[in-house]
C-alpha cells in the first residue's frame, strides 16, 4: 500500500490526513495552537508550536498507519494559510513570532499607500489587495516601528516556508503562498521590483519562487526519526489554502464558485489568466502558473459564530454538554426557530475588521435595528445571516470581475450545518452544492504530489475523488425577506465607514 499525507497549515491548528492509494482517507490528527493577541491588533503565533504541532501530527497518523513490509508514505503535502511573515537574522535565528494574515497593526502604512496612489500601482501587478494582512504592509509596518528588526532581518518567510526550511534547509516560497504576499509580479512570476522598492527589502532577502510541484527530500535524520520515515520521502510544497480548496471541492471550471467558510472565509473562482478588479475589491492567487484563483476573502467567518456562542450562549453550551449534543447544533437549532431576515434585525460581523469587499481593517461590528421583540435567538441567527450577507456582497463584486456565477461548491465548518448552507442557497438565490469529502484542501494537496509523482496527468483528475455531493435547493419563500434586507446591508456597510476609523481609535486607545 501507497499512503500519502495531506497537510493543512490552518491559523490555529495543523491536520495531517492520510489517504490510501484510492485517495479514501484512513485516519487524520489534528493539533492545536494559540493566536498570540498580547495587544490590540496583534495576531500571532508560535514558531515552536506550530512546528511540534506538525510533527506531532505527522507521527500520529503515521503510527496510525501501521506500515507494512513493503508499504510505504509515498509523498506528503501542503495547503497552508497565506499571507504570514517571519523575520530571521544571517544566521537564521527568529527576530519575530509568526505575524499571521489576522494581524492588523500595519493599517497605519496600508492606509498611506492607499491614499498616495503606490498601492493601486502595485495592486495591478501583484494582485494582493492592500490590507494589513498582506507583508507588503506588515513589513513598512517593521521598517517603522521596529526598526531594529528591520535592520537585523536577513531573510523574511513564511509559515510554511520555515517548516521546510527547519526539515530541510531550504529557501524556497511556491508561487501560490507568494502571490498573496503582495511583493510577488503575477505577471513575470517573480518578485515586483516597485513592491520591493517601496518596502526597502531585496530579492536576496526573499526565499526563491518554485511551482507547488517543487518538493524536498533529504530530510534532517532526526525529526525523519522521530516521525517514522525515511528521510528520502518527497515533501512537495503545495499551494495556499484558499487555490487549494477550490480545487478540493472541484471548483476549477469557469463559473464555478467555491465558498469556503472556516475561521475566516472566503469566496473563489478559478481562471485561466490574472485577472485584475479595477477597483481593487478582489485577489488573484496561483495554483500554479495555469490556474489563478480569483476572489475575496473575508475575515469573519467561523470565529463569529464562536464568538455568539462563548458570550451569548453560555447555558446552552453546558445543556449541550450534559445532553451529549454539539454546542453549535444546538445553537443553530434555536437559531432555525426565528424566520428569514430575523424580523428586520441586521447585524455585520466585523468583529475582526474586514478585508473584502470593503478593505478596512478598522471596521467594527454591529447590530442594526434592534428592538424590544429581539431575542438571542434573534441575534444569533442574525449573526449568521450576517455573515451570508457579507460573502455574498464580495459575490457581487467577483461577478463584476468574472462574470456571473453558474453554481457554488460550500465547503469549511460551515458546510456541515443544513441551517446555514439552506441560508446560503437563499440568500444567493442559488443551488449549493456540499461535496461529501470535507478534507477537500488535504484532498487537493495530495492531488498536486500525484502529479508531482506522476500518477495522474492533471489536476482535474480529483474530479473523481470528490465523492457525492448534497445539493441545498433555494426556498422562494425566503427571497422577499432577503431581498429587501441586502440593499439595506450593503448601505450600511458603506455608511458605517465614515465612522470605523474613529471607533477603532477610541478602543486602542481604551483598551485593557
Amino acid at each position: 500500500m501507497e499512503y500519502m499525507i495531506g497537510v493543512d497549515l490552518g491559523t490555529t491548528s495543523t491536520k495531517a490526513v492520510l489517504f490510501d492509494d484510492k485517495n479514501q482517507v484512513v485516519t487524520s490528527a489534528n493539533k492545536g495552537y494559540p493566536l498570540y493577541r498580547d495587544v490590540p491588533d496583534m495576531a500571532e503565533e508560535d514558531l515552536n508550536e506550530i512546528f511540534d504541532a506538525l510533527i506531532e501530527a505527522l507521527t500520529d497518523v503515521v503510527r496510525a498507519a501501521d506500515l507494512k513490509e513493503g508499504d510505504k508514505i509515498a509523498a506528503v503535502s501542503f495547503s497552508s494559510a497565506m499571507h504570514s511573515l517571519i523575520a530571521f537574522d544571517k544566521n537564521w535565528k527568529p527576530l519575530t513570532r509568526v505575524i499571521t494574515w489576522a494581524d492588523t497593526r500595519a493599517v497605519k502604512y496600508t492606509e498611506e499607500l492607499k491614499s498616495n496612489g503606490l498601492g493601486a500601482q502595485i495592486y495591478k501587478k501583484t494582485g494582493t489587495p492592500i490590507h494589513p494582512m498582506a507583508p507588503l504592509s506588515k513589513l513598512l509596518w517593521l521598517k517603522e516601528e521596529h526598526h531594529d528588526v528591520y535592520e537585523n532581518a536577513a531573510h523574511y518567510l513564511g509559515i510554511k516556508e520555515y517548516l521546510f526550511h527547519r526539515l530541510f534547509g531550504s529557501n524556497k516560497m511556491d508561487i501560490s503562498i507568494a502571490s498573496g504576499t503582495g511583493l510577488f509580479n503575477i505577471f513575470n512570476l517573480d518578485w515586483d521590483e516597485q513592491a520591493l522598492a517601496v518596502t526597502g527589502v531585496t530579492k536576496s532577502q526573499l526565499p526563491q519562487p518554485v511551482e507547488p510541484y517543487e518538493y524536498e527530500t533529504n530530510m534532517v535524520a532526526e525529526y525523519a526519526a522521530v516521525i517514522g520515515i525515511p528521510v528520502d520521502t518527497p515533501f512537495v510544497y503545495g499551494a495556499g489554502d484558499g487555490p487549494l480548496s477550490n480545487l478540493g471541492v472541484n471548483a476549477v471550471k469557469p463559473g464555478v464558485a467555491a465558498i469556503t467558510i472556516g475561521t475566516s472565509g472566503a469566496i473563489r473562482v478559478v481562471a485561466d489568466e490574472p485577472v485584475i478588479d479595477p477597483k481593487g475589491r478582489t485577489f488573484t492567487y496561483a495554483l500554479d502558473k495555469d490556474h489563478w484563483v480569483v476572489g475575496g476573502p473575508v475575515n469573519n467567518g467561523g470565529d463569529v459564530f464562536r464568538w455568539a456562542r462563548d458570550n451569548m450562549f453560555d447555558a446552552e453550551k453546558s445543556t449541550a454538554a450534559l445532553l451529549g449534543e454539539d454546542a453549535y447544533d444546538l445553537m443553530t437549532e434555536i437559531a432555525s426557530r426565528i424566520p428569514a431576515g430575523s424580523e428586520g434585525l441586521i447585524f455585520h460581523p466585523y468583529l475582526g475588521g474586514e478585508r473584502a469587499p470593503i478593505w478596512d481593517a478598522n471596521a467594527r461590528g454591529s447590530f442594526f435595528g434592534l428592538n424590544h421583540s429581539h431575542t438571542r435567538a434573534h441575534m444569533l441567527r442574525s449573526v449568521l445571516e450576517g455573515i451570508t450577507f457579507n460573502v455574498y456582497m464580495v459575490s457581487l463584486a467577483l461577478e463584476e470581475v468574472v462574470g456571473g456565477l453558474k453554481s457554488i461548491q460550500a465547503t469549511g465548518g460551515f458546510a456541515r450545518s443544513p441551517l446555514w448552507r439552506q441560508m446560503f442557497a437563499d440568500i444567493f438565490e442559488q443551488p449549493v452544492t456540499v461535496p461529501e469529502a470535507f478534507e477537500s484542501g488535504s484532498l487537493a494537496a495530495v492531488i498536486v504530489a500525484q502529479k508531482v509523482l506522476g500518477k495522474i496527468d492533471d489536476l482535474y483528475e480529483i474530479e473523481k475523488y470528490v465523492g457525492a455531493s448534497n445539493t441545498y435547493q433555494p426556498d422562494p419563500e425566503n427571497f422577499e425577506a432577503y431581498r429587501e434586507l441586502a440593499p439595506i446591508f450593503i448601505r450600511l456597510s458603506r455608511q458605517l465607514q465614515t465612522e470605523y476609523e474613529n471607533i477603532a481609535n477610541y478602543q486602542r486607545k481604551h483598551s485593557k
